[in-house]
């Protein structure tokens, strides 16, 4: 359930996480269990992430010369 919670979020929603987490990971004190945990939860944020952007990348509109639109 929790994954799809993340698919909820935004881009920037989630950009905010992987910072926090980030912040998290860069603890000395921070059991490597836990660091290799985060590591995962991030990679799955970050490849939710880049399919967002490709969905967004191929619904944006460019103009071609003669003032027609066309799929970016």
């Amino acid at each position: 359930m929790a994954e799809k919670e993340e698919k909820k979020l935004s881009l920037e929603e989630n950009f905010k996480k992987l910072e926090d987490m980030i912040k998290k990971m860069e603890d000395d004190e921070l059991p490597l269990e836990e660091s290799f945990k985060l590591y995962s939860e991030g990679m799955t944020i970050l490849k939710s992430c880049n399919d967002e952007i490709d969905r967004v990348e191929k619904q944006v509109l460019s103009l071609n010369d003669k003032g027609e639109t066309d799929e970016f």
